[in-house]
């Protein structure tokens, strides 16, 4: 479960690498928490290609004119098609269509352009940041993160989030997707400090419920949203494992032997009333008693091998007859 600390250092590294290459000086992403999937990202090579052959027709037409005004090309014509070509580059942009751009004029918010061909003022307006508007995954986890009932646990989650306001995204927060990655790692971590390890166990969907009503309440007003949060693992240190077994198999027999109480409990309360039926009805007893005698000789194959003092009492009048010849014969001994 313990996530190799090296590994963990480079993919952290990677992904801040990656981000502060979009936002200048961002903060690191915090240790247990993945970005990079390894996927095959979308291309953008056929932006750059535009913005390629935007120069090149901007330089072609500035030197065409040179030559037809002045009947040839010098440095200082050479000059001002760069000068042109950059800014016909700079001014016309291809924005993809899951993405969203932000475009800024002297430094203030002027909007949201995007998807599809976007033109900007040379100099006045730049644009500042294309924002992913695709559902992103966030790899994070708590390590050795202590309960309520002090049993330190590892816990790892997949958050999936998406960027709805592109511009709360860029001017509200430095760097969004570090954000997103702290804020979920804290978030679990109280979530776990408020729970038991039984708990913790227990009521995964809760946990998923509570972490995702509680990142998404710090994430909001920056313009993310979270689709969900899902608990991939708990890891309880081996030290406890077995006592936790031996907890629950204890658990179960306790609970076996309430409900065998609970059925002996019943039985009683049937065997009295059948007691109390019985009780002024001799025949019906001696058919219950022939009953049962019955159903053990069904049941077992065998055969049923009766006293006759007890075979007697099946029959009306047995019962007195073989106590008058018990009473004759105890009066002839003693004669």
């Amino acid at each position: 479960m313990k996530r190799d600390k090296k590994n963990a250092g480079s993919t952290a590294a990677g992904a801040g690498g990656a981000t502060a290459s979009a936002f200048g000086n961002a903060r690191p992403v915090p240790e247990g928490v993945r970005m990079e999937t390894g996927r095959r990202r979308a291309s953008r090579n056929g932006a750059v290609v535009f913005a390629v052959v935007v120069f090149v027709v901007a330089f072609g037409i500035v030197l065409a004119l040179f030559q037809a005004a002045l009947g040839g090309i010098g440095l200082v014509a050479l000059a001002v098609a760069a000068v042109a070509g950059w800014l016909a580059a700079s001014s016309v942009h291809v924005v993809l269509e899951w993405e969203k751009a932000v475009v800024l004029r002297f430094g203030k918010f002027n909007r949201v352009a995007g998807p599809g061909i976007v033109f900007t003022w040379p100099i006045i307006e730049f644009y500042t940041l294309r924002i992913d508007q695709r559902v992103a995954t966030t790899y994070f986890g708590a390590e050795e993160t202590l309960t309520s009932d002090l049993v330190p646990i590892n816990v790892d989650a997949v958050l999936f989030w998406m960027v709805w306001s592109a511009k709360n995204a860029t001017v509200e927060v430095e760097d969004y997707s570090s954000a997103v990655a702290w804020i979920a790692q804290t978030a679990m971590r109280k979530a776990i400090g408020r729970a038991t390890v039984a708990e913790v166990a227990t009521r995964r969907d809760q946990l998923d419920e509570e972490l995702k009503e509680a990142i998404e309440e710090k994430l909001n007003p920056w313009g993310i949203t979270i689709i969900d949060v899902e608990i991939r693992d708990i890891v309880v240190p081996k030290e406890l494992q077995e006592a936790m077994a031996m907890e629950a198999v204890a658990e179960r027999k306790r609970n076996a032997r309430m409900v065998l109480a609970e059925a002996e409990k019943d039985i009683s309360e049937m065997l009295k009333d059948a007691s109390e039926v019985y009780d002024g009805d001799q025949d019906a007893l001696r058919l219950r008693t022939m009953h049962l005698a019955y159903e053990s000789v069904e049941k077992s194959g065998g055969t049923l091998v009766i006293p006759s003092a007890f075979s007697e009492g099946f029959v009306e009048g047995d019962a007195e007859k073989a106590a008058e010849r018990t009473a004759r014969t105890a009066k002839g001994a003693g004669e």
